[in-house]
């Protein structure tokens, strides 16, 4: 299969090298300084350092080239370069098959992402999202790895997952669009506060405390807008969860940890040079729940951190000291 890689971050970079194994691929980046050095050192040093391209693998800034006789397109850009991306597609006349691979709610519009799809991309052309358990550096490095592909249409989803499953990145097929882009949004909320309090130091019982009833906090909030409540017990949500919240490789937990130690948002932003999207998605995950009349009270106290109205510290005592409540 022809397969156009939009976007040259560590995510996209990752399936870029993951799929070209055994697909032919063109990994499109938007800077164009950065294809000459890709192509000169074949490999991503600023994201994937020594992690070697496949031979297959081409390289350009050009979109109309990218996207040039491929039939699927993989739109690995943060959620604020969803909308642009599917538009340029749309006036470059691509209308090709696409899966997103970003995870959060839209700033302003609290969109998720197929929501954005629907208003962006060319009518009547099959879509989906990848998403799951998966950090870059793992799926480029060719580690075994197990994702969720979701998607509207069954004929789609059950062909890519054919396609596109290996002997080391396997893909589940799934058509719970509403429950995969939710699982994979709020857990980054929710990496960030095991990170907080694995850097305060609170220690393993309060981790697994976090994450169980964040698991609860994301079931309820996705089920409110339509999902499937089984779907938070797979992949794209315990999954996805469990890896983000312990992994050392996650941004959110990172930032979580900084957050810890009592450093300013904005130059833990600057030094991880990664997008962590649960920055800019909380405070949007807060708003909808509201809407929605949701109880959401980590979620909630992450956003009250990361907007500097309360310490760390102080936010988990908050949470600790609330009244006490049925499981």
């Amino acid at each position: 299969m022809k397969i156009a890689v939009l976007g040259a971050g560590a995510w996209g970079t990752a399936i870029a090298i993951a799929l070209a194994r055994s697909h032919a691929v063109t990994l499109w980046a938007r800077n164009s300084k950065q294809v000459p050095v890709l192509r000169s050192a074949r490999e991503n040093e600023r994201y994937l350092p020594g992690i070697v391209f496949p031979e297959a693998l081409a390289m350009t800034d050009d979109l109309a080239e990218a996207v040039r006789g491929a039939e699927l397109a993989l739109l690995a850009v943060p959620l604020s370069g969803l909308r642009p991306s599917l538009r340029a597609l749309r006036q470059a006349q691509a209308d090709l098959p696409f899966l997103w691979l970003c995870k959060g709610l839209e700033a302003g519009s609290g969109f998720l992402p197929h929501q954005v799809a629907a208003e962006e991309a060319v009518s009547n052309v099959s879509c989906g999202v990848l998403t799951g358990p998966s950090f870059a550096q793992e799926v480029a490095r060719g580690l075994p790895t197990a994702i969720t592909l979701a998607s509207g249409d069954a004929a789609f989803s059950h062909a890519m997952v054919q396609a596109l499953s290996g002997p080391r990145l396997r893909l589940y097929a799934g058509d719970d669009v509403i429950g995969a882009e939710v699982g994979g949004a709020v857990k980054n909320v929710l990496a960030i506060a095991t990170g907080i309090s694995d850097g305060l130091g609170l220690g393993l019982n309060a981790r697994a405390a976090l994450m169980t009833r964040g698991l609860a906090e994301i079931t309820r909030f996705g089920v409110a807008l339509g999902a499937r409540q089984q779907t938070f017990m797979g992949l794209a949500g315990m999954g996805d969860l469990v890896l983000t919240c312990t992994g050392d490789l996650s941004r959110n937990r990172r930032v979580g940890l900084a957050l810890a130690s009592g450093r300013p948002l904005d130059a833990i932003s600057r030094e991880l040079g990664h997008v962590a999207e649960g920055v800019p998605s909380a405070q949007e995950v807060a708003r909808r729940a509201a809407e929605l009349g949701v109880d959401m009270p980590i979620t909630q106290a992450v956003c009250d951190v990361l907007a500097g109205r309360i310490e760390a510290a102080a936010a988990v005592m908050q949470l600790m000291g609330r009244d006490p409540k049925g499981e």
